[in-house]
């Protein structure tokens, strides 16, 4: 995969970065995620290669745009998968919170599994624990081989985990195991993604979130040399059943990083309000400043990327 795409594609969460955060802290989200969705495709629109959405906003009788199966791109080039989500984090952004944000991850033809829109129980580590943590163990336990991974006292750890009521049990054992736990409201992409940088403070992320996120998720990690596992979580045998219609066969399997992202993988991601992995996006007179980060499996580069819109020269698609 041309190493050169990363660049290009970190336009593509740019454009839709900037679009949704004009409607941060104004409550509408579907105005937010129609902004970013909207810019998103036609960014991808303009880029010479064969996309496949993969992971999206959902079926195409659900999505009008970057629905499940959609081809993007300009065609004639490369054949990829896209694993995308135009803004992680709809809630936070229209209600003015951190960490939401505009992510792809881009992977050769194939390479993603396939989620179904359900749910995923979920944990994810930084690198210096990776290869300890194990879904079939408790939380305690794992909670125990990260500590002495990382060589320090269970009680240091800070877990992040969505506020939600599932959680109740989850919440009550970290809690009685000592180590500190950090609920957010959403965006746990982002919060898988913090478990690789240090200055973030966050050591795992634990608990049931979204299964298309888990996937967006892994390749990022696959990046950053981090760990992740997940296995689906079903509300009713509709749910089941869609999965089995998408190729899954085995429905309580538990998911390695590299069977939900596999080979060479891309991930870029852009900061649409204020987080502990991105910065949000910086209106001012006539432009605006942005915070990315674009990485790529095969060299372990992760670059950093604040750049500066003047809107008065904007891109043509």
């Amino acid at each position: 995969m041309n190493r050169n795409f990363a660049l290009e594609f970190v336009r593509v969460t740019e454009a839709a970065a900037l679009e949704s955060a004009r409607w941060m802290g104004r409550g509408d989200e579907k105005s937010a995620d129609f902004a970013a969705v909207d810019a998103m495709r036609r960014m991808l629109n303009s880029i010479q290669f064969d996309g496949t959405v993969v992971i999206g906003e959902g079926e195409r009788d659900e999505a009008p745009m970057l629905f499940i199966g959609e081809k993007v791109g300009k065609g004639g080039g490369p054949k990829l998968d896209l694993a995308l989500d135009p803004l992680e984090g709809t809630t936070i952004c229209a209600s003015g919170g951190s960490n939401s944000l505009a992510v792809i991850a881009i992977a050769e033809e194939g390479q993603f599994l396939h989620a179904p829109d359900t749910y995923m129980q979920k944990i994810a580590v930084g690198p210096d624990a990776r290869g300890v943590v194990d879904l079939s163990l408790s939380p305690t336990e794992n909670l125990r081989r990260i500590a002495a991974a990382k060589k320090c006292l269970l009680e240091d750890l800070t877990v992040v985990i969505l506020d939600r009521p599932r959680h109740s049990d989850l919440i009550a054992e970290v809690r009685q195991s000592g180590a500190r736990i950090w609920l957010i409201g959403d965006g746990d992409v982002s919060a898988a993604i913090a478990t690789c940088k240090k200055s973030s403070g966050v050591d795992v992320l634990m608990g049931i979130g979204g299964a298309p996120e888990g996937v967006i998720a892994a390749a990022a990690l696959r990046c950053m040399g981090g760990d992740f596992q997940g296995r689906l979580v079903f509300r009713n045998d509709l749910e089941k059943d869609r999965a089995r219609r998408m190729g899954i066969q085995n429905l309580e399997r538990t998911y390695s990083i590299h069977d939900l992202a596999s080979g060479p993988v891309m991930f870029c991601a852009t900061g649409v309000t204020q987080g502990a992995f991105l910065d949000g996006v910086k209106f001012s007179s006539g432009g605006a400043t942005t915070h990315s980060v674009v990485m790529r499996s095969e060299s372990g580069t992760v670059r950093w990327i604040e750049a500066e819109h003047h809107f008065d020269r904007k891109p043509r698609y």
